[in-house]
């Protein structure tokens, strides 16, 4: 819903593209204006994660509608390195991502603020699909296991499954 909120917009592929590899992948803002297209092996469906504040790199499988998305965005701004980058090819700010992320909330009808920190909503998404915790703590390129346990402790359906009555 977030990530289609973005395409009546002049750079609609770029803000969507963004939101849907920042949510899928549990990127920081950081990570995300850093993205070079060399992290990125089309061919092979797969992204090169490189994460901050002491987490773990990680190589991510990229879904066929990343995939899509990825090799539209390189035919708009083939000139780039950078995945994410302004009308003068530049990376873009960290406030221009705050702006296209609380942008796509509100038009997507969310009534409240949105913000671009999304490694929770990414674990809370993945706890409340079955994933384990391990799992989640790889794929967000946590060190410590407590960080993420907080994403499963709120699922509100984690024992669900336990007895089969």
């Amino acid at each position: 819903m977030i990530v289609a909120a973005g395409k009546e917009r002049r750079h609609g592929l770029r803000d969507r593209t963004l939101v849907l590899i920042a949510y899928r992948h549990g990127l920081r803002v950081s990570q995300l204006v850093a993205l070079r297209w060399e992290q990125v092996d089309l061919p092979r469906g797969a992204l090169h994660v490189n994460r901050r504040k002491n987490g773990e790199a990680a190589t991510h499988p990229l879904s066929g509608h990343e995939l899509r998305a990825l090799r539209q965005l390189k035919r708009a701004y083939p000139e780039s390195l950078f995945l994410f980058v302004t009308e003068r090819g530049g990376p873009i700010t960290d406030a221009t991502v705050r702006k296209i992320v609380g942008r796509a909330g509100r038009n997507a009808g969310i009534e409240f603020p949105v913000h671009p920190h999304v490694a929770p909503a990414t674990g809370f998404y993945l706890a409340n699909n079955g994933v384990d915790t391990r799992t989640i703590q790889a794929h967000l390129g946590r060190r410590n296991i407590m960080h993420t346990a907080r994403y499963t402790q709120l699922a509100p359906d984690r024992f669900r499954t336990l007895w089969r009555d």
